[in-house]
């Protein structure tokens, strides 16, 4: 039964006294090693929930939360399918066609192949934020007819144009002509440049108008799929499903889980990972505490006797340490937990500090396309790393705790 008795000793055993100011070292290094292994843990991934959100936004920023394409070739008439989805499902906001092809593009000597997106210009930014990124021209530019195109900055980089520039587009469809069978070719003008900070797309997405992609690819009125946007891009799988049962057999639905699912697998293996790895400084503390408690027991053997002498069961024994212990662990925790929350809701500053005081870029912007350090808390995962830390401490101390309850008292008092 707990009683006040086991608390106070085991405070009491906390505090130094000169003959064991060595033991409270130790037990002080037990301490700042939890507080280190939990700030790290929270930090770090807190960041790793950045980086994938900051990497998931720009992902999505060009591609759609659910795509609705045809099995047997282009859709014929989109109005009509937007119009039966939009009723079927409240959570779409934004809609969207477009046609999608691979082409190769030349530019005097440059030659280098890239993904044609044909696309309304005044149905786009429903579903896509390639507006927000424009570092030259607008969408509005891409007008019927006119055959005007929008490259990504890696992509005019790699051709060495500018807006004003033209380009030739080179299709896989073929022509017959008098001297054969050529590849079709069209001249475009080059009227705008984007950058979402994807080397996916900034290097290998090209814009043009759909009526243009549609005269340029023979698609005969049709377009390659529908693009939506919902509310909840996490809300993406159960639509999904629900779409692929309510429409009739002849379209496929995917949603941007299953396009870059490997991407985000991976993400999530490495935030695994990284998790376990930082976990085994928590519990090389953990294996801090159970010295320091071991030498505790040594150093209190005359201590034990007596109290075991006194009427002590084994059991007010071990809770003794148990709570000597739990102290250490306790204290270590909410101490890291503060800490880890303050640092990954300032990383941001705390970064931007070291570089000013080190004189040097940790993720240059010519380097990476991400060059900030976006961090993102949450909770789950700081009370997770709260548990888990708090629950090795609390293990740490059980050995110690019984090797000290199962002490004889006729022995320890022996020589004393």
């Amino acid at each position: 039964m707990f009683r006040p008795l086991e608390l106070y000793i085991g405070l009491r055993y906390l505090r130094a006294k000169r003959r064991n100011q060595f033991i409270s070292f130790i037990s002080m290094t037990s301490m700042l090693g939890i507080v280190l292994g939990v700030t790290a843990l929270i930090t770090v991934l807190s960041v790793m929930n950045g980086f994938e959100k900051e990497v998931r936004e720009r992902i999505l920023g060009m591609a759609s939360h659910i795509t609705i394409s045809g099995y047997n070739g282009p859709l014929q008439d989109w109005q009509t399918l937007d119009e039966r989805v939009r009723k079927q499902e409240p959570r779409v906001i934004g809609a969207a066609p477009y046609i999608s092809k691979e082409a190769m593009f030349n530019a005097g000597r440059a030659v280098t192949g890239a993904l044609v997106r044909g696309i309304l210009p005044e149905l786009d930014p429903e579903v896509s934020d390639v507006w927000e990124h424009m570092l030259a021209g607008e969408l509005a530019d891409l007008r019927p007819g006119e055959f005007n195109i929008i490259l990504g900055r890696g992509l005019a980089r790699s051709l060495g144009v500018m807006p004003g520039d033209k380009v030739t587009m080179i299709t896989p469809q073929a022509s017959s002509t008098p001297a054969g069978i050529l590849p079709r070719m069209k001249r475009f003008m080059v009227t705008g440049v984007f950058e979402v900070g994807m080397h996916e797309y900034d290097s290998a997405l090209a814009l043009i108008h759909i009526d243009d992609a549609a005269k340029l690819f023979r698609t005969r009125g049709g377009v390659t799929g529908l693009r939506l946007k919902l509310d909840d891009l996490y809300q993406a799988m159960p639509v999904r499903a629900q779409l692929a049962q309510a429409l009739p057999s002849g379209y496929w639905v995917s949603d941007w889980t299953q396009r870059h699912a490997n991407l985000f697998r991976a993400v999530k293996i490495e935030k695994t990972m990284m998790f376990l790895i930082l976990s085994l400084i928590i519990a090389v503390a953990a294996f801090n505490i159970v010295s320091t408690l071991v030498m505790v027991v040594t150093d209190k053997q005359a201590d034990i006797a007596i109290l075991r002498t006194l009427g002590s069961t084994p059991a007010s024994i071990t809770l003794i340490f148990v709570i000597q212990g739990t102290v250490i662990g306790l204290v270590g925790v909410l101490l890291g937990a503060v800490g880890g929350i303050s640092l990954a809701l300032n990383i941001d500053n705390v970064v931007a500090w070291l570089e000013g005081a080190l004189g040097m870029q940790f993720m240059p912007a010519d380097v990476y396309y991400i060059s900030t350090f976006p961090s993102e808390l949450h909770w789950d995962d700081v009370s997770k790393i709260v548990a888990i830390s708090f629950g090795l401490s609390v293990l740490a101390t059980l050995y110690p705790a019984w090797r000290a309850s199962r002490t004889q008292p006729a022995e320890a008092l022996r020589y004393e």
